[in-house]
């Protein structure tokens, strides 16, 4: 294939989508990545490690539309630029640097979930699908015209590593099925419908704080959505913080919604009684010290349950 490439990525999506484009045997010029935040447990794959590998250059700066990089890639005059979940937004200048084209893969179905963290964003509001989509860049955020997309489901209890797993495969396809397309110059692309209220920012930790008057289901979704290698979700219970590890929401039992939420104890489980009058049985959770052993809460619990505040 007679192209010449440059490539911005990190994490699995990056790796993946840059082994996509060896495996096809085009001309990558360059290829610029992240350094690893040292604060950041880093579980997935190394674009660097994997550029290192197969001996193309590589750079990590620290503003994506410094002048001098802006320059070292219009000397290359790339057909493409790719940004593979690469944290910072291409500016104009590296935009027009690709002749042919600059495309972005985003992890959702856009116009949904468009911005930050989209698989995260997608569990916490309970959508049942999310996916891949590679779109032109253009100045605003994921909001070029598409190429190509591929759903994936989120399962009911699927966690935000799982969803990623799967998008990230997605993603592979996508490109995998594109690339000739864009070089042979055949590749369709749709204008995007820019939706209101599908742009997300960035989530932090102390988003995964636990409102224990909210509905079983999304207390469910914000488990899984921040579950580890994430920040995690939490609460205040027995008079300790909490992390929340996983849970699932049991069938429907009760007629009506309790006056207020509380932590019950019933055959070695621990269980809330959610305000919606559903109850959420929790599967794991841990404090500072290490992983808390529900069964024994919950004996403490059957005899005396208590309160949940947020």
């Amino acid at each position: 294939m007679s192209a010449a490439f440059v490539v911005f990525a990190y994490g699995e999506v990056g790796v993946r989508c840059l082994r996509v484009l060896l495996s096809a045997g085009v001309d990558v010029r360059l290829v610029v990545t992240h350094v690893d935040d040292p604060e950041e447990r880093r579980w997935f794959g190394s674009v660097a490690e994997l550029a290192a590998d197969h001996g193309l250059p590589c750079i990590a700066p620290i503003d994506a539309n410094d002048p001098q990089l802006i320059t070292s890639v219009t000397t290359l005059a790339p057909d493409f630029i790719f940004s593979f979940y690469y944290r910072f937004l291409l500016g104009p200048q590296l935009i027009a640097a690709a002749r042919r084209g600059a495309l972005n893969m985003h992890g959702s179905l856009l116009p949904k979930f468009r911005g930050r963290a989209p698989v995260n964003w997608a569990i916490v509001r309970g959508a049942t699908e999310t996916g891949a989509t590679l779109h032109h860049m253009v100045t605003r955020a994921d909001a070029g015209d598409i190429v190509d997309q591929l759903a994936v489901p989120i399962l009911q209890d699927d966690d935000a590593l799982a969803v990623f797993r799967k998008v990230a495969l997605a993603a592979e396809i996508v490109l995998a099925r594109s690339l000739p397309k864009l070089i042979d110059g055949s590749a369709r692309a749709t204008p995007q419908r820019i939706v209101d209220g599908e742009y997300f920012g960035r989530r932090r930790p102390e988003d995964g704080r636990i409102d224990w008057s909210r509905p079983a289901q999304e207390i469910h979704n914000l488990v899984r959505a921040v579950a580890p290698p994430y920040p995690g979700a939490f609460a205040e219970v027995l008079g300790e913080q909490w992390m929340i590890l996983r849970t699932r929401v049991l069938p429907r039992t009760m007629t009506v919604p309790v006056s207020r939420p509380r932590l019950t104890g019933a055959n070695g489980r621990c269980i809330v009684d959610c305000a919606d009058g559903q109850q959420l049985l929790l599967l794991s959770a841990s404090t500072t010290r290490g992983p808390i052993d529900l069964a024994s809460v919950s004996a403490q619990l059957q005899r005396v349950p208590i309160e949940l505040t947020s």
